[in-house]
C-alpha cells in the first residue's frame, strides 16, 4: 500500500525536477521531501530516481509510478469532492419504497420540494405493500419504507431489529365508498352497521384484515364479493352497484370515480401512516432530507 501523501510529493518531485523545487512548492524542507521519496522506495522495493552530475532521472520503475500517480491524485480528489458534497446535501441517492396510494400523494409532493431545494440528490422509488415493505429494508433493499399501520392489529408485522425507527407522518381516515344514489349517502357519516347486508369489495390483504376485524366488533361478517389491490378496480366495481367498499382517505385523494360517493365512518376509524429507517441511516444527511421533506408534505395532509 502506498501513502497517498508519498504520491502527492512524488509527482510534485517529478513535475518540478527536484527536491528542492518540490520541497518550495509544497512548503516542506528538502530533508522532508528526501525522508518521503526513501520511504516511497521503501514501499515500491526499488529506487524511483537515478543521480546523473546535479539532476536525476527516473528509473523505468519511477517512470511507471509517475505514470499513474497523476491519476491516482485525481481519483482521490474526485472522491474527496463527491463524499464532500455528500455530506453537505450536494448529492445523494436514497430508495424509497411506499405502498400505492402514498407513492400517488406524498412521494410527488416531497420529491418535488426536494427537487427544487436540492436537484443533486436523488430518490429512486419501489413500490411494496407492508409488511413487504418492511422486510425489503430490513434486507437493505431500500433506505426509507412507508408503510401503514391499524390500531390492534401486529399479527402479520414481521420481526424487525431493535436498530428499526419509526417516524410517524399522518393519520389517514378510513372512508366507505358507495355508489352515487345509494340512500346513504346522502349522509355526512355512515356507521357500518347500516352496511351489514351489502355486498362488499376487499382491498389488500392488510386492509382486509383490518375490515373483517372492525366488520366482527361490529357484530356481522361482511359478505365479500370481490377482492382486488387495484384501488380503481375497486370504485368501478362499486360505481356498477356490484358492492361497497372500505377506502383510505389518501386514496380518495389522488383517485375518486365520478359516480361513487366517500363518506367518513361513524365512529372514525383510522390507519397510521409512518417512515421507516434503520437508526444508523438517520445519519446519512440525503436521507434526513428526504425524511424532513417526507413530514413536511404529511403534515398538511392531516385529517385527509
Amino acid at each position: 500500500m502506498f501513502d497517498s501523501r508519498h504520491i502527492k510529493t512524488f509527482h510534485e518531485v517529478v513535475k518540478t525536477g527536484s527536491y528542492s523545487a518540490a520541497a518550495r512548492a509544497l512548503g516542506y524542507t528538502q530533508p522532508a521531501i528526501t525522508q518521503q521519496m526513501k520511504a516511497l522506495e521503501r514501499d515500491v522495493g526499488t529506487p524511483l530516481f537515478t543521480r546523473i552530475g546535479r539532476g536525476m532521472r527516473l528509473t523505468e520503475a519511477g517512470e511507471a509510478l509517475s505514470r499513474h500517480a497523476a491519476i491516482i491524485l485525481d481519483t482521490m480528489s474526485a472522491a474527496q469532492q463527491q463524499m464532500s458534497a455528500l455530506t453537505r446535501l450536494h448529492t445523494g441517492r436514497v430508495r424509497v419504497c411506499a405502498f400505492p396510494s402514498a407513492s400517488a400523494t406524498l412521494i410527488p409532493e416531497a420529491m418535488a420540494r426536494l427537487a427544487a431545494g436540492h436537484p443533486g440528490v436523488r430518490v429512486e422509488l419501489l413500490e411494496n405493500e407492508p409488511p413487504e415493505s418492511l422486510r425489503r429494508l430490513v434486507r437493505g433493499e431500500c433506505d426509507i419504507t412507508l408503510a401503514f399501520t391499524y390500531p390492534g392489529l401486529h399479527d402479520d408485522v414481521p420481526d424487525v431489529p431493535d436498530e428499526m425507527v419509526e417516524i410517524p407522518l399522518l393519520e389517514d381516515q378510513l372512508t366507505v365508498v358507495l355508489p352515487t344514489a345509494h340512500p346513504l349517502a346522502r349522509r355526512r357519516a355512515v356507521k357500518l352497521a347500516d352496511l351489514a347486508e351489502e355486498r362488499w369489495i376487499a382491498g389488500c390483504r392488510r386492509c382486509r384484515v383490518n375490515f373483517l376485524h372492525e366488520c366482527a366488533e361490529q357484530g356481522f361478517a361482511p359478505d365479500i364479493a370481490f377482492t382486488t389491490d387495484d384501488n380503481l378496480v375497486v370504485q368501478s366495481l362499486v360505481a356498477e352497484g356490484l358492492g361497497v367498499a372500505m377506502m383510505p382517505g389518501l386514496v380518495l385523494n389522488f383517485l375518486r370515480h365520478p359516480k361513487v360517493t366517500g363518506r367518513a365512518l361513524e365512529p372514525a376509524s383510522r390507519r397510521q401512516v409512518s417512515a421507516y429507517v434503520l437508526r444508523e441511516h438517520l445519519r446519512i444527511p440525503a436521507t434526513g432530507l428526504v425524511l424532513e421533506e417526507l413530514r413536511a408534505v404529511a403534515a398538511n395532509k392531516i385529517g385527509c
